[in-house]
């Protein structure tokens, strides 16, 4: 078995400075809005109290609110193995049988973000995590990495590296969160 993932930073060493508004960013309207969630305390073995700001419209999320079933997936415009899953999570999320979050993370070029969830139909909430502040709760060593959460909010698996099919991800979502698709 071959797992391919994207070192921590895009090819080339040190990244620029991440634009710090991100309501600047061209197109970033045609992105699915991040929802309000409601306040809820953290969970053993959940997803890190961390809060992120939404890649497109809509509120700050604080990951550890979330409940699921729920597919976040770690990704960023510069990873070549990220580009290869985002068909299998756009399918994923065509079935509106869980819950789908994208985190773009490390990514100097928040419009270049844009126009790949956008291009790949990603029709799902984004945040983004320009400073790495997952890095450490999540062992991120670099995108792809998807964490399937299930409906107490806690994290029920980890797959580090990238999906290589359809039916790869679709057994992850029937085996670790109980979801028939």
């Amino acid at each position: 078995m071959v797992l391919a993932s994207c070192g921590p930073e895009p090819a080339g060493g040190s990244q620029p400075q991440a634009t710090s508004s991100r309501s600047a960013v061209a197109g970033a309207d045609k992105l699915v809005a991040c929802p309000a969630t409601p306040s809820k305390p953290p969970v053993s073995n959940g997803l890190p109290d961390v809060s992120l700001p939404c890649l497109g419209n809509g509120p700050d999320i604080r990951l550890a609110d979330l409940r699921g079933p729920l597919v976040v997936n770690v990704w960023a415009q510069w990873c070549g193995p990220c580009r290869d899953e985002a068909p299998y999570l756009a399918e994923l999320a065509k079935t509106g049988k869980v819950r789908m979050l994208g985190i773009d993370y490390a990514d100097p070029r928040p419009e270049l973000a844009v126009k790949f969830a956008t291009d790949e139909g990603l029709a799902y909430p984004h945040l983004v995590d320009p400073d790495k502040a997952i890095q450490q709760p999540l062992k991120v060593g670099g995108p792809p990495l998807t964490v399937f959460v299930d409906e107490d909010g806690a994290v029920a698996y980890v797959h580090r590296g990238v999906l290589t099919s359809q039916q790869q991800l679709d057994q992850l979502v029937r085996d670790k969160l109980g979801v028939a698709l």
